[in-house]
């Protein structure tokens, strides 16, 4: 990240006043100025349960967010902070620390359920920080997670049914992370010793039943699995001494306990390395200016009333980079025709050969900014804007040929205009003289360079214009017959007639230049685009792969357990048929 962007300390993205949401400008103008692909890790949780603590570890810092000492939740809204990335150098690690949840100061639970998910909307990690142990009480406190559907739409339109697919929105939530504080339980099951992972596996197995209990306790346990195919569980023990904890910020390590120390530098070392940059729908890259962009949307979204909305985040966003990519493309042709065009050219065709190269370029930088451009309305601008371009530099190459010619044939012609008004051929033999010096300084006018397209009619409307003097010189001069005037005036009128016919023929082949270049501008649009799709194509299909195979792998997942379950049930049915089948059988007394 470049090094005016780097933060020294937290600022606060969007503020929660008054149960309003508003954004900063100062932490969008720090976002805008990120061009590299950022990582987003968004902390959620109780409030104080210790979050802002991880989150200074992440960042390298022991102070940054507030940790607070008290029973008072001090982070409100959510605060950012921006470092570049320890692992990942052309990335940025963006961290989101969120107030506290379930602040009974606040009094207002639709907030908490906002923050919650404008966390998952943002972040590519989500990590959720919880006191204690994964037991009922803790997955009630979890209740924000079943929201999620009333909270957060993945299309603007959903299915006929009205009923969004887990899989929507499994294609664009983070990464699940569980850190678990204070925890003081062996991880042991069934006499066993599991891990952590597992440990929060067993936690989120699902009951069998279907009374009220039974769908209250699965509830938040299975949107948990839906929305979060990957899954990450953490356990850390007390830092320290209860007296010590508001003391944390100055607190160094070797201060601290041993494998609280060590717990905490394991989870920043899983982050830094398994945490993905935030992507989007079609495999886009999130970078800091389309973070920002994100951040209003939703925001806006919360605010108006309605539900944020990842089609329509992702639709503003591409309108605004779309639009972005129609000026790069038109900055970059004005540019190179700048620079490598000198008017007037020789002919149209050299004027349209350059303007097509550089068009092919301009089109290309499109093609590279662009995204989910519906029904290709952009690239119509693009091209729409290219071809009054073309048109412009023709306008500008005619006048430019016609203004040097208009200034070549006042300077070659001036002696045989100052030889008429000295009337040096209003004598016998005068014509003959006249028509002699308009051949030698057409000569002298056609052989100057770099005269442009406007060349010859310039010069015919030239020739034009002294029509009437050459008539006059022709009357006057007493050494030609009648008969002799009449061939030449003939002979004036043949010319003008095949300089007519040429001049149009000109006209024509340049007319036949222009359309097909408009041709070969259609084709290359079309063939870019094409070639887009199909790479946007690819994009899509690998991502719905990967949402299929997410969706597998929890259904596999559910069938798995379901099939332990039975097998479980059928060796708990086996094992009684056995013990009634060993119990020895009562023997009958005769009397």
């Amino acid at each position: 990240m470049a090094s005016e962007t780097h933060m020294s300390g937290p600022e606060c993205l969007i503020e929660n006043t008054n149960g309003r949401l508003l954004v900063n400008p100062k932490a969008l103008k720090i976002l805008s100025a990120i061009q590299q692909p950022v990582v987003v890790v968004a902390i959620v949780g109780l409030y104080r349960t210790g979050k802002s603590y991880l989150m200074n570890k992440l960042a390298g810092e022991n102070k940054g967010f507030s940790l607070g000492s008290t029973v008072q939740s001090h982070t409100k809204g959510i605060w950012m902070w921006c470092v570049p990335h320890p692992k990942k150098p052309e990335r940025t690690l963006v961290l989101l620390d969120t107030e506290g949840l379930g602040d009974v100061e606040k009094g207002d639970n639709q907030n908490d359920s906002w923050i919650f998910a404008l966390a998952i909307l943002l972040s590519s990690t989500f990590v959720y920080n919880s006191m204690g142990t994964i037991n009922q009480q803790a997955m009630d406190q979890l209740h924000y997670v079943t929201e999620l559907t009333d909270r957060i739409r993945a299309k603007a339109s959903p299915d006929v049914d009205g009923v969004e697919d887990s899989a929507d929105f499994v294609s664009f939530f983070p990464d699940f992370v569980w850190t678990l504080r204070d925890f003081s339980l062996d991880l042991e099951a069934d006499g066993q010793s599991i891990t952590a992972d597992e440990y929060l596996e067993n936690s989120l197995k699902l009951k069998k039943g279907t009374s009220q209990k039974d769908k209250n306790f699965n509830l938040p346990r299975l949107c948990i699995r839906k929305f979060f195919p990957k899954k990450k569980c953490f356990i850390f023990d007390r830092p320290t001494d209860r007296k010590k904890l508001g003391q944390l910020e100055e607190l160094c390590d070797d201060k601290l306990d041993p494998e609280f120390v060590q717990q905490a530098a394991v989870f920043c070392s899983y982050i830094f390395r398994n945490s993905k940059t935030k992507t989007l729908s079609g495999g886009i890259k999130v970078n800091g200016p389309r973070l920002e962009t994100l951040v209003q949307t939703y925001v806006s979204a919360i605010n108006s009333g309605d539900l944020p909305c990842m089609e329509n985040a992702v639709l503003a966003l591409s309108e605004i980079e779309n639009t972005a990519a129609v000026k790069k493309a038109i900055a970059h042709y004005d540019q190179q025709m700048d620079q490598k065009l000198q008017l007037p050219t020789e002919t149209l065709q050299e004027l349209l050969d350059l303007h097509r190269t550089i068009e092919k370029e301009a089109i290309e930088v499109f093609m590279r900014m662009s995204w989910k451009d519906i029904d290709h309305l952009f690239q119509k601008e693009l091209a729409a804007q290219l071809d009054e371009k073309r048109d412009d530099f023709c306008k500008k190459n005619r006048k430019a040929s016609s203004d040097r010619c208009s200034a070549l044939l006042k300077d070659i012609f001036s002696p045989l205009e100052e030889g008429v008004k000295e009337g040096i051929y209003s004598k016998p033999g005068g014509y003959r003289l006249f028509i002699e010096k308009i051949q030698e300084l057409k000569k002298k006018y056609l052989q100057e360079p770099r005269k442009g397209i406007q060349a010859e009619e310039i010069l015919q409307e030239y020739l034009k214009s002294k029509e009437s003097v050459t008539a006059a010189i022709l009357q006057t001069d007493q050494t030609l017959s009648e008969k002799d005037r009449l061939i030449e005036v003939e002979r004036v009128k043949a010319e003008s007639a095949q300089a007519a016919a040429k001049m149009l023929e000109e006209m024509q082949i340049k007319n036949q230049q222009m359309m097909e270049q408009k041709e070969k501008s259609y084709q290359e649009h079309v063939k870019q685009l094409t070639e887009k799709m199909e790479r946007d194509r690819a994009q899509l299909l690998e991502e719905q792969e990967r949402t299929l195979s997410l969706k597998l792998q929890e259904q596999r997942r559910l069938l798995q357990e379901g099939f332990q379950e039975e097998n479980r049930r059928l060796h708990e049915e086996i094992q009684n048929l056995q013990k009634k089948m060993k119990k020895p059988r009562k023997q009958c007394c005769l009397s």
